[in-house]
């Protein structure tokens, strides 16, 4: 039934309308108790729902964080164990570096000591035996005067200084062999400060790492302890890590893409540049597994020098068959650069052919083509061609790095966004209700006539009913209480 045939079922479009809206308003009326109360149920239910779909998404996300916190404390004790391993491994090879000498050591200090000890008995000085002038004097004393007589003073005189003379030269002839003592005496003061020396060294060096080590080890008990501090600490610490090592595989894709431009058009002369596998060249497919295979036997190599740890059967491995595996691959990627390295010279041999051909369908001299100095750019080609290879096989590094930073910022990444979902539901559930009573209100107001009707005759019949002292005021407050 269209509009037209409802506004034509009395001779007057407009009364027609009129007796229309009426009909509309009293329905809506009688059915205003029954609309609000399934306004308010939606409203309720929706909001529930979105406030049980919050409560959903913040025991996810605390989920989440827990276990984005057991990872990282996991994380950060394995590189704590590795870090207080090296140490300790350190401090072993520096004990038993001096150990192993120790034995030579005291051997030759004892034997300095020794000798010391034996020059310096040898050194002491012996006083002097008295001069015989002394005796001589007393004799003289005794003597009669009428039998002293100048030639016994004379002959005394003479052995006073023939006495003195031999006692001077016994007194230096044995300060010469003290002096030489003590200058025999020097080398083993040297052998000894020196080898003190070289003990203070190394027991200086065991006290620094035994500080390092108690560091590490107090870093690990607050790892243990599963402390605040630390997870913050270890957070920032994977989101720096993972932009570091995100530069890193940048500038190493760089390197790639420039190893693939190298080796690209020679594989095409020896695969053929016309085939294609789906909508890639055969030749583009050959160059990058070529890189590929690089790239994995320097993960291998790296691995296998427990360098990285990114695959445990590798590290697992015995000694012997590691040894092995090193060296495979380092044979493998010494093969891979030599081959690289010829693709980069057929690649300027090609180079050349096409200039020679170009010149001679522009009439050109073939020769005219012919540089002195473009052996320094097939040079140059080689030596990236041959030194890229190795250069990728530090790309394990970096890789590592960012793998095991990754989960933590995507656990990060994923804390932040389902917080930020389960405050929009609770938003959104807190805003179903008003919602709710706003559609209320905007189900009431085409009623304001019969809803402003129905307040003055409640107004009216609680007046009527109200006792006498009571003013219009406090009706009409009750009529709208």
């Amino acid at each position: 039934m269209s509009m037209t045939s409802l506004l034509t079922f009395t001779p007057w479009p407009a009364v027609s309308a009129s007796i229309l809206l009426v009909l509309l308003v009293a329905a809506l009326y009688f059915a205003r108790d029954t609309a609000h109360q399934a306004i308010q149920t939606a409203a309720s239910a929706l909001a529930r729902g979105l406030r049980v779909a919050s409560h959903s998404v913040s025991r996810a996300q605390e989920h989440l964080a827990a276990r984005n916190r057991e990872v990282l404390l996991a994380a950060g004790r394995e590189a704590k164990e590795r870090i207080v391993e090296r140490e300790f491994a350190r401090v072993g090879d520096a004990v038993r570096k001096d150990l192993a000498g120790y034995p030579d050591m005291h051997r030759r200090l004892s034997e300095a000591i020794r000798r010391i000890e034996e020059d310096q008995a040898k050194a002491v000085e012996v006083p002097p035996d008295a001069p015989g002038w002394a005796e001589a004097v007393k004799v003289v004393a005794d003597l009669d005067s009428h039998n002293a007589g100048a030639d016994i003073l004379s002959d005394i005189h003479k052995s006073m200084v023939k006495a003195h003379a031999e006692a001077m030269n016994d007194y230096r002839k044995a300060s010469a062999e003290r002096h030489a003592l003590l200058r025999r005496m020097m080398p083993d003061w040297r052998l000894i400060q020196e080898t003190l020396g070289r003990v203070s060294k190394s027991v200086e060096s065991v006290i620094d790492r035994s500080q390092v080590i108690d560091r590490h080890m107090g870093e690990y008990e607050t790892l243990v302890r599963g402390e605040d501090r630390a997870v913050s600490v270890l957070s920032s610490s994977s989101i720096v890590y993972f932009f570091i090592s995100a530069l890193v595989l940048a500038v190493a894709t760089a390197g790639t893409a420039v190893n693939f431009t190298l080796i690209a058009r020679p594989m095409a002369e020896m695969v053929g540049g016309t085939n294609f596998i789906g909508a890639f060249r055969t030749a583009d497919i050959a160059a990058l597994v070529i890189i590929m295979v690089e790239i994995s036997m320097g993960l291998f190599l790296m691995e296998s020098l427990r360098i990285t740890r990114l695959f445990p059967v590798i590290g697992a491995l015995s000694d012997k068959m590691r040894v092995r595996m090193i060296i495979t691959t380092f044979v493998i990627l010494l093969l891979m650069a030599c081959i690289e390295a010829g693709l980069a010279y057929m690649r300027e041999v090609l180079l050349l052919d096409e200039m020679a051909t170009n010149a001679l369908l522009r009439g050109d001299e073939a020769g005219s083509i012919v540089n002195a100095h473009l052996w320094i750019t097939t040079a140059a080609q080689m030596g990236m061609g041959f030194v890229l290879p190795f250069a990728l096989v530090f790309v394990a590094i970096p890789l590592e790095t960012f793998v095991h930073s990754l989960r933590t910022v995507v656990g990060l990444i994923g804390i932040a966004v389902l917080q930020a979902l389960a405050l929009l539901l609770r938003l959104l559930g807190n805003a179903s209700r008003h919602v709710g009573a706003l559609a209320q209100r905007a189900y009431d107001l085409p009623l304001f006539v019969p809803l402003w009707i129905e307040a003055r005759t409640r107004a009216a019949a609680r007046a009527a009913s109200s006792p006498p002292g009571s003013t219009e005021a406090d009706s009409w407050r009750e009529a709208h209480t």
